[in-house]
């Protein structure tokens, strides 16, 4: 069995394990894991002032093959506190997955107390019983410790589930907030479906996510609602917690059909 979702194989090529694979079949990865992987390119970039990434709009181009991918980075928009940056995946020569991220610098800011009548975003309830996330698939769904919280009813649009990854990401690396959070996030259309995966497909051909604090700890909470449209399209909005705080948001754009 892989250690790992992704093997290194130098300059810049990654070789996909198992753990990649998606629900849909064994030629295919699950989003997640390459959205991890160009995140992670995207933090290692070179960079002249400290900084975070606070937001990551990733589009899935195609099918991302269980092979051996290639990442390629650059700047899109250089700044003195503020760029955008780019990574893409390739593989087989095509590239597969791309992602975008504003990247602001990083300082100390004295905040003032959040006013009475401010946002609140209670933390969900942890739970310590593991559940399958489906009742099939392998690959990254058994790659991922799965918590649902407490009370959760599956397929009525609204879930809330914690994950955790039992490999790191690459090699014997410890991933960073950022890359558990984006290995985690393109599965919340499958935390808060509405309709049977069997009969239904709701595809989504982009995530995007924006942090509100950066993650920490192994555990990210994603506490999902699926809005669809009978004209064929839907949104899932998944809000990001750790065990101490909202720490982001995803969206993803939903092709709706059903299955032939």
């Amino acid at each position: 069995m892989a250690t790992a979702f992704y093997e290194p194989l130098g300059d810049d090529r990654y070789r996909s394990t198992e753990h990649t694979v998606g629900p849909w079949g064994p030629d295919s990865q699950h989003a997640g894991p390459p959205s991890a992987l160009l995140a992670r390119a995207l933090e290692q970039m070179p960079a002249s002032w400290p900084g975070t990434l606070t937001r990551i709009s990733i589009d899935i181009l195609g099918a991302v093959p269980v092979a051996e991918l290639t990442v390629r980075t650059r700047t899109l928009r250089p700044g003195r506190n503020v760029e955008l940056v780019e990574a893409e995946a390739e593989a087989g020569g095509r590239t597969v997955l791309r992602a975008q991220g504003w990247r602001m610098r990083a300082g100390e800011v004295e905040l003032p107390a959040v006013p009475a009548g401010g946002p609140v975003d209670p933390v969900p309830e942890f739970s310590t019983e593991d559940k399958p996330f489906f009742d099939w698939g392998g690959g990254y769904l058994k790659a991922m410790q799965w918590r649902f919280v407490p009370g959760t009813q599956r397929g009525v649009g609204k879930a809330a589930v914690w994950g955790r990854m039992r490999f790191p990401l690459v090699g014997d690396e410890e991933p960073t907030g950022l890359q558990r959070v984006l290995t985690l996030a393109d599965a919340g259309s499958g935390v808060s479906y509405r309709l049977s995966p069997q009969d239904w497909l709701f595809i989504n051909t982009e995530l995007t996510v924006h942090l509100a604090a950066p993650p920490t700890g192994e555990w990210i909470c994603m506490a999902g609602t699926t809005r669809l449209d009978p004209s064929g399209f839907g949104l899932a909005s998944t809000r990001l917690f750790d065990r101490n705080r909202l720490v982001g948001l995803g969206a993803q754009s939903l092709y709706v059909a059903a299955r032939s």
